[in-house]
């Protein structure tokens, strides 16, 4: 099976490498620190060297790329069978591999592009790709919707792959569309999305398990520990969804005053105590501080950890995600960033501080 595709896998490996040659020819206009990577909320979480960024992210890609190629075929069940499929494997790292290039290249040079977008975008296209190979796809052991029951006929397998190429077309279009919601509305309806379309088929396929076995099919016996298993997944599946919306839209900052410390309180984070004495100014202001996450917490509701940007160089943040205002103090000399919930809540923790501490009003 690898034979037929030799020369599929050269040219593929050469497109995941376009983005290294686009780097050597902009070396010299690359700053000394690149962004490498961006969490939810499309602000960059880790930077680079030029040799690391132009080099290390696409061998890494390459080298999936090749795991994944020679684990497909040399699948038995892929021997003879239908090539498309693996057209697809193969161009999937290679389309990723430019799409990050674009983003990390923009970025560096100071185009403004929208990276949440883009993913969201590239995730979506990716998952109508996919669906419209599902159907495609017999059964083996690589590629497809692999559960225990899809494996007890062949006639399971076709109907839930039928079903899954039409959810995941369905659903990559609902995801291409979400990238033109506001960022926080985008990732959540696409994470949504990828969670339901792994956990939708996997009940089609156990329900028309079931009704093959009462209409007294002749099936493939399924280990109960592998239907265990199957059950298992899919219930990590709903649990995984309902712990990453959590993570993403819930949680609070909550600021507590003492006699000689104030302490800050936030979910998914470890607390802050900070000693009133060691405060050396306090300042109210309005609107959002801008920064890129460095190492914490970055979701849809709250920016906690540690962040860097341009004014304070790195500084410790407890806010709330895009904050009407906030309350930026200097403690021992380093920056820390605070918000309430909204404006007032905000200001009243700013006017506690002012009384707190002895600062001057900023």
């Amino acid at each position: 099976m690898i034979r037929p595709h030799k020369w599929e896998l050269i040219v593929s490996s050469l497109g995941i490498l376009i983005p290294v040659l686009a780097g050597l020819i902009l070396w010299n206009r690359l700053p000394e620190t690149i962004a490498t990577h961006w969490g939810f909320d499309g602000q960059p979480d880790g930077y680079g060297s030029p040799p690391y960024a132009v080099f290390v992210p696409y061998l890494c890609l390459l080298a999936g790329h090749w795991l994944c190629f020679f684990v497909t075929a040399k699948d038995p069940k892929n021997q003879n069978r239908n090539r498309k499929p693996i057209r697809l494997v193969l161009w999937i790292m290679p389309v990723l591999s430019n799409i990050v290039g674009i983003i990390m290249y923009s970025l560096a040079l100071g185009v403004k592009v929208s990276v949440s977008g883009i993913m969201i975008a590239a995730l979506g296209l990716m998952f109508v790709a996919i669906g419209n190979y599902l159907p495609k796809c017999r059964q083996n052991y690589t590629i497809g919707i692999k559960v225990p029951w899809t494996y007890t006929s062949e006639e399971n397998w076709n109907a839930t792959h039928r079903f899954g190429g039409r959810v995941w077309m369905i659903g990559g279009v609902v995801m291409m569309l979400s990238a033109l919601l506001p960022v926080g509305w985008g990732v959540g309806v696409t994470i949504t999305s990828a969670v339901l379309l792994s956990v939708v088929p996997s009940v089609y396929s156990y329900c028309y398990y079931r009704k093959q076995v009462q209409g007294g099919d002749e099936l493939k016996p399924v280990p109960s520990a592998h239907t265990r298993l199957g059950k298992v997944g899919i219930a990590v599946g709903v649990l995984t969804l309902a712990f990453v919306l959590v993570t993403l839209f819930a949680g609070k900052v909550e600021t507590t005053f003492s006699d000689d410390y104030f302490t800050i309180k936030a979910s998914f984070y470890d607390d802050l105590t900070v000693f009133y004495d060691r405060v050396e100014s306090v300042e109210y202001r309005e609107g959002n501080v801008p920064g890129s996450r460095v190492f914490g917490v970055g979701s849809f509701r709250l920016l906690l950890g540690r962040f860097e940007n341009e004014e304070f160089g790195n500084y410790t943040r407890y806010t709330y995600y895009h904050p009407e205002a906030c309350v930026v103090l200097k403690v021992n000399g380093k920056t820390l960033v605070l918000s309430g919930k909204d404006a007032a809540e905000t200001q009243n923790i700013y006017q506690k501080l002012l009384a707190k501490t002895g600062c001057p009003e900023a």
